[in-house]
């Protein structure tokens, strides 16, 4: 079978470049989210996935020297806590720019989706990709 032109495969973790690649599959959480008003005042669910472009270090088997993915969640987790938001890009905004806080992430791709929105689909959302500016 071919593979369409317009799908390009995920390839993150690059040895010539001393790169890894960090990743959170299909994190389960609800949120308030959504702008018509049979998504205000409460939860929906929502899935996220995370992939992360880390610059490798000699990390000597420390968990303080390595992008957690534990630490990864905890923030996504605070970032949806914090309260309503409109859109789904808006989430996936704030969730890449909290991982490209951390100076090892070089680049942050994102996807948010709703999953009971469209009876007919089994989700809907956004993919967005950030990269850490480069200096």
């Amino acid at each position: 079978m071919n593979k369409p032109d317009n799908v390009t495969p995920l390839k993150i973790a690059d040895a010539e470049r001393a790169l890894r690649h960090v990743f959170v599959r299909d994190l389960l959480l609800d949120a308030h989210i959504g702008v018509y008003k049979h998504e205000l005042g409460s939860a929906q669910p929502i899935r996220v996935n995370v992939d992360l472009s880390v610059r490798e270090a000699l990390h000597g088997d420390a968990l303080d020297n390595v992008v957690c993915y534990a630490t990864v969640v905890e923030r996504i987790k605070a970032i949806v806590d914090e309260g309503h938001l409109n859109l789904v890009e808006t989430l996936a905004e704030r969730i890449a720019a909290a991982c490209l806080e951390d100076a090892r992430v070089q680049m942050a791709r994102v996807r948010v989706e709703k999953l009971a929105v469209i009876p007919e689909a089994a989700s809907v959302g956004v993919e967005i990709e950030r990269h850490r500016p480069r200096p």
